[in-house]
């Protein structure tokens, strides 16, 4: 029986990176040598049996890596990453509230046809699991945004998920929502991994939470959950309006909007 598929990219206690396939407490490693013009996780995910690609890969002669032997990193190449914003009610009441000179954007933009879409990072600028991000040091209130992330190849076919962070300083884009690039994009203001997950079948929304834990100097300060079911919008939907008169031939990372505030 086919199942859900993990891949990962890895470092090897070797200082090697690999791909692998995640299973259980282990890491199958890849020999991605097998295949003309197969070389990174990315060519694995725009192939068009990614699961029966990754599979036929396996290593035979690599040992099983395990978790706690490796490190994980941030599951791109060469894709930008762009972000969705308040697509959960929570998120909109929340900007509405910061906002005093843009409440009635936040308020529109949920419910209009037309979703909100900016650019979020390059490859350079994300971080990987267990790797910092950055507060800017202009801003006096900045968070961490959990968000269900969308992978799609370069035909903008979805083709997996993973997790994001979308860092965001919160009181530079509430002081004017013109300032949004400033708030969103800079270095380490995104963080994504630690796998892709290549599910067996269309993610049962309703029933998938994303939680966030934050704590100061060993306690918790903060803890929230939303529920991807809340959704307003979706993937289908964000992937056509980010495909909208533009092109990523290398793929694309879109993170869908947190309901954590």
């Amino acid at each position: 029986k086919v199942r859900d598929m993990r891949l990962a990219k890895v470092l090897l206690s070797s200082g090697e990176r690999r791909v692998a396939v995640w299973e259980d407490q282990s890491l199958r490693l890849l020999d991605l040598s097998q295949v003309d013009n197969c070389r990174s996780l990315s060519d694995i995910l725009h192939s068009p049996d990614p699961k029966g690609l990754a599979n036929f890969l396996i290593d035979p002669q690599a040992d099983p890596q395990a978790e706690e032997a490796v490190t994980f990193l941030a599951p791109i190449d060469h894709q930008e990453v762009w972000a969705a914003g308040v697509t959960y009610k929570r998120s909109q009441v929340a900007r509405m509230e910061e906002s005093e000179t843009g409440a009635s954007h936040y308020d529109r933009v949920y419910t209009a046809p037309r979703p909100e879409i900016f650019f979020k990072a390059t490859p350079n600028r994300v971080s990987g699991p267990h790797q910092p991000v950055r507060v800017r040091a202009d801003s006096e209130w900045s968070v961490p945004e959990p968000e269900l992330t969308l992978i799609a190849n370069p035909e903008r076919k979805l083709v997996g998920f993973t997790i994001g962070n979308d860092m965001s300083a919160r009181d530079i884009e509430g002081e004017n929502p013109l300032y949004l690039p400033q708030a969103k994009m800079y270095k380490q203001a995104c963080a994504l991994g630690p796998c892709v997950l290549i599910p067996d079948a269309p993610l049962d929304r309703q029933n998938m939470k994303i939680k966030l834990k934050i704590s100061r100097k060993g306690k918790l300060a903060f803890e929230g959950e939303t529920n991807v079911g809340e959704m307003v919008r979706d993937f289908d939907e964000l992937l056509s309006w980010l495909g909208r008169e533009n092109d990523y031939s290398q793929g694309v990372m879109l993170l869908t909007g947190t309901g954590i505030v």
